[in-house]
């Protein structure tokens, strides 16, 4: 790789990596150590064909869904698993105020499978189009609505302050919760 080159990719990844990551740690459900193994895993597979790319944070971005739906249909099963709450506080949070909402939707995303997740982050966080999503997981259309509508419907039942429940309304539940996921 060229000198040029190589500045311009630090440069990418000085500007571009918190909010790579933040995509990152929403498709792993909250464990940001996988977050940070699957952005790294990006940013190499980006490093290796900079010279061709002619829209780095677009690559980087379909890189990082195609590696995490990777990772699912592989399916390791683990011993032990990583949760944000222990089990044992089981306290109901007040999601009275934007910061508390963000933070029961945090651990909400963290309950769903790992498609469901995938989903719902491509769907209405990225707010990329049900056939945009299909073609990123490898599914059809059906499926991603299925999904994306089962995943809604288990949010609501774990945060009900996330939006209406109903068959056939048109709400749009986590807008205004993933605004401050984002930030």
């Amino acid at each position: 790789m060229k000198a040029s080159s190589h500045d311009e990719f630090r440069e990418f990844v000085a500007m571009r990596s918190t909010a790579l990551l933040r995509l990152a740690v929403l498709l792993t459900g909250g464990d940001r150590h996988a977050a940070e193994d699957l952005l790294q895993i990006a940013l190499m597979k980006a490093y290796g064909r900079w010279a061709h790319i002619e829209q780095p944070e677009a690559y980087v971005r379909q890189v990082l869904y195609r590696q995490q739906v990777n990772r699912w249909r592989l399916r390791r099963h683990r011993a032990e698993t990583t949760v944000p709450v222990l089990p044992e506080s089981d306290r109901e949070a007040d999601t009275g105020s934007d910061s508390e909402l963000r933070v029961a939707l945090w651990a909400a995303l963290g309950q769903l499978t790992k498609r469901q997740r995938a989903v719902v982050v491509l769907r209405y966080f990225e707010d990329l189009p049900e056939s945009e999503v299909a073609a990123l997981l490898g599914c059809p259309v059906g499926t991603v609505r299925s999904t994306a509508h089962r995943s809604l419907a288990k949010l609501r039942a774990l945060v009900p302050d996330l939006g209406p429940e109903g068959h056939g309304e048109q709400a749009q539940p986590l807008s205004y919760a993933s605004k401050g996921v984002q930030g």
